[in-house]
């Protein structure tokens, strides 16, 4: 990990464990261009590869073509206006309505440590273990300063980036546009992959070959979505798993975001990602900085699954805080598909009763405890005990939770209103909506005008003290509708463009006060399921609610999406009842705990009224949890197979930091007649380790072996990552099977 400035041949090179990352100074004028993202090189001069030397584009010595030189140079921060017309970063528009901007290098700072960002989550890292480097471009003529930061970490093959716009010209301008990173790569043939989706199929990956334009993904809705999803990445058309380049690209946002390729007329690639310009003007007056978000670049020579690493390490290592951040996190049981709103105190401890028993470790109250809450019609915002259905109270129902040895959560939906509730009876303006307009509801609900400083107080002023009157122990943060009809009371008219953004902050300021004052506090993130699902939202809390959808069989293809870029320690995923609640599925119990397992593992469904059988299940399952859980949560996670593009098996491993173990989850989704066993390559093993087969039970893996013949064998790291196993398929369809690996 290092980065410098080689100063005779005005480069930065940032280096981590194994890439390199270099930005070269060009020109009299002092031009900032992208030269260098791949695997490691040394510090030669590679100002070559920005091609400032290829007539007529030299930007020295040819004036009469320099619209020619800013359309093909690899900006690192490219503007709007200047000739430049691939998609811009930065777009600022002046009080004349001008918005050209030309931005040259100014100074920089590489320092030890890495700084935090005001308002926003972001990365975090100390002088040990962190490096970045600050470099200031300039408008010298508009006076207009943009200061782009670089961090690296230890270990990590990840770059990170976000700008600061400092406005020094007199007068206010307005930023149009302000992306957080841009990089410019040279095409191989590339592919990109997205994640797409809708509510209860989030997150499914698509892949598709880098045409010539604009493509891309966004979001309007005031958050990522279940729709669109604010990571891109560009793959080589032959890259894989386990072979192949791949450049990575998150952003570290949980509002309106834009994600785009454009690939230009010299095959040029340029990826992009920030805040979503559409809808956005945010005014800087004289003196004003705006900061954007952080966006995170991984390169990986190592194929899709080197890529998904790196993201991981980085985001459990520097992104999630708290108490539980390498912590197991306690099992829980949710109310919400075994009673809906149908529920009281005795209701809850008649389950909490056989779910102690089971070793069940948390009851998680879901919605309906607070106002009038007995649909979802009314009361949001009245976050005050409903005593009728909870005779007693939250500390009476709390109290005897904890009596029999469970802890307790309960949900919330803070940014919420309901047209029916006290709380909009009293202040109907503090609901977003365009006066004299009538708003569109959704679920039958509107939206708490987070801008407003007052909205916050009273919104977590209520929390607050629902948190503090009883142990409560987890929180899970819903939000089950996209914002719309943007407007506000208090927001002055050119300074609508910036409600979005600043309803963002608004959340942000919250979780964080409530992290701050509950520190031992395990939230949960969700929104309608996964729409919230973003490494913004993982600062505050270390998981996410991955999908409203927790059948087992499309928790493969939403599952594999989301450990694209997020570590299993993130996935909230539970054990569901069957016919499952949104598909009507039949599953085996089985399978279900072995899918969930992957994830913080948990139970969605009422413990006393599921078959026996199923019942009999669960403590087995829970020792399986206790037995693999940190294996899971901390371990480097590789894909073998995927349903999402076979249509029959999947398979993923997850492996030891010091490779000394390994667990392999199976699951055969559709059973073929007159078949063979499958033949599958583990991957991530020491060559030179040996290892022993194991089924869940703790007997020995057959691997096709029979009678004596399989008794205590053993077989080289090599063998299994080159020659494979051989996994029979089970009778039926939607079976599933572990193996664990151990070293022997």
């Amino acid at each position: 990990m290092n980065i410098k400035y080689i100063e005779d041949k005005r480069l930065f090179k940032i280096d981590t464990e194994a890439t390199s990352y270099v930005i070269g100074i060009v020109g009299k004028e002092g031009f900032v261009g992208h030269a260098y993202y791949g695997e490691s090189i040394e510090d030669d001069d590679v100002t070559y590869l920005l091609r400032i030397f290829e007539g007529p584009f030299t930007p020295d010595t040819n004036e009469r073509d320099r619209l020619s030189f800013y359309d093909c140079f690899p900006f690192e921060y490219p503007t709007h206006g200047i000739g430049d017309f691939r998609e811009s970063a930065l777009r600022i528009e002046d009080e004349a309505g001008h918005y050209s901007n030309n931005l040259k290098y100014k100074s920089h700072m590489i320092y030890k440590g890495k700084k935090g960002l005001a308002g926003l989550p972001a990365t975090w890292g100390n002088e040990e273990d962190s490096m970045s480097l600050e470099l200031t471009l300039s408008d010298y003529e508009a006076n207009i300063d943009v200061v782009l930061t670089y961090s690296i970490f230890e270990g990590v093959d990840a770059v990170v980036r976000s700008a600061k716009i400092i406005n020094n010209s007199g007068k206010a301008v307005f930023l149009t546009k302000a992306a957080s990173a841009s990089i410019d790569l040279d095409n191989k043939d590339f592919d990109k992959i997205n994640l797409y989706g809708s509510w209860a199929r989030e997150r499914h990956i698509n892949r598709t070959p880098v045409s010539y334009g604009i493509q891309g993904m966004y979001s309007k809705r005031g958050e990522p979505g279940h729709q669109e999803h604010p990571f891109t990445c560009l793959l080589e058309k032959n890259a894989t798993q386990t072979q192949g380049e791949v450049y990575g690209m998150d952003l570290i946002y949980s509002g309106n975001f834009r994600t785009i390729t454009d690939r230009n007329q010299f095959d040029l690639v340029r990826l992009m990602t920030g805040i979503n310009p559409e809808d956005f003007r945010w005014k800087l007056e004289n003196g004003d900085t705006f900061v954007t978000p952080e966006a995170v670049l991984v390169y990986s020579n190592e194929g899709i699954g080197g890529m998904s690493r790196s993201f991981h390490d980085l985001y459990r290592e520097h992104l999630i805080r708290g108490y539980y951040r390498d912590k197991k996190r306690p099992i829980l049981i949710n109310n919400w598909e075994a009673t809906y709103f149908d529920f009281n105190e005795q209701k809850l401890i008649s389950i909490v009763d056989e779910a102690s028993k089971l070793g069940i470790e948390m009851l998680v109250m879901d919605d309906g405890w607070f106002g009038n809450r007995f649909d979802d019609n009314s009361s949001l915002g009245d976050w005050f005990v409903n005593e009728d259905k909870l005779k007693g109270g939250i500390k009476y129902l709390v109290d005897e939770v904890n009596k029999r040895g469970m802890k307790f959560g309960i949900w919330f939906e803070p940014e919420m209103i309901s047209p029916v509730s006290k709380l909009y009876e009293a202040h109907p303006e503090w609901a977003i909506h365009v006066e004299g307009r009538k708003p569109g509801l959704a679920r039958n609900q509107m939206v708490l005008d987070y801008t407003r400083k007052d909205v916050r107080d009273y919104i977590y002023g209520l929390i607050k003290n629902v948190l503090s009157s009883a142990n409560i122990e987890y929180v899970k943060w819903d939000m089950n509708r996209p914002l719309s009809d943007i407007g506000g009371a208090e927001i002055a008219k050119d300074r609508l463009g910036e409600f979005m953004h600043r309803y963002t902050l608004g959340v942000y300021e919250v979780m964080e006060r409530l992290v701050t004052d509950f520190p031992k506090l395990l939230l949960e993130n969700c929104s309608g399921g996964g729409g919230r699902f973003d490494a913004g939202m993982l600062y505050f809390g270390p998981q996410i609610w991955c999908s409203d959808d927790a059948d087992a069989i499309e928790r493969l293809v939403i599952q594999e999406g989301t450990e694209l870029i997020y570590p299993l320690s993130a996935m909230g995923a539970h054990v569901s009842d069957c016919p499952n609640h949104i598909v009507g599925r039949v599953t085996p119990f089985r399978t279900r705990g072995h899918v969930a397992l992957a994830g913080t593992f948990g139970y969605e469904l009422d413990v006393t009224r599921i078959p026996e059988e199923d019942r009999n299940m669960i403590p087995a399952q829970i020792e399986m949890y206790h037995k693999y859980n940190d294996l899971v949560r901390t371990g480097d996670y590789y894909r073998i197979a995927s349903y999402a593009q076979n249509g029959k098996f999947d398979c993923w491993q997850v492996v030891s930091k010091d490779k000394t173990t390994a667990l392999v989850t199976c699951v055969l989704v559709r059973r073929s007649p007159n078949t063979r066993s499958r033949n599958i390559k583990l991957q991530g093993l020491a060559c030179d380790k040996r290892y022993r087969l194991l089924n869940e039970d703790g007997s020995e893996y057959i691997n096709g072996m029979a009678g004596e013949e399989k008794a205590d064998r053993v077989y080289y790291g090599l063998t299994l990552m080159n020659a494979g196993i051989n996994v029979t398929e089970a009778w039926g369809d939607n079976q599933s099977m572990l193996i664990y690996v151990k070293e022997v």
